[in-house]
């Protein structure tokens, strides 16, 4: 199913659509973020695709040794 986000523009527009999704008992949540914020969010995520996290440095170390032994002389 879709998500819709719903900018009210004040309190009273604000307490209505919530008495409307309350009466058709569609579940909602609000979320007190920017939604421009949100938007360079899931844009970083979208390049996080693939990338390697090292989390230690022992991860880091063999990281490194995997790196070394894919090397081909």
């Amino acid at each position: 199913m879709e998500a819709l986000t719903i900018y009210p523009k004040n309190e009273e527009q604000s307490e209505a659509i919530k008495s409307v999704l309350k009466a058709l008992k569609i579940p909602f949540s609000k979320s007190h973020y920017n939604p421009e914020y949100i938007k360079k969010i899931q844009e970083s995520e979208k390049h996080q695709e693939g990338a390697v996290i090292l989390n230690c440095e022992e991860d880091i170390s063999n990281y490194f040794k995997k790196s070394d032994s894919d090397v081909q002389d």
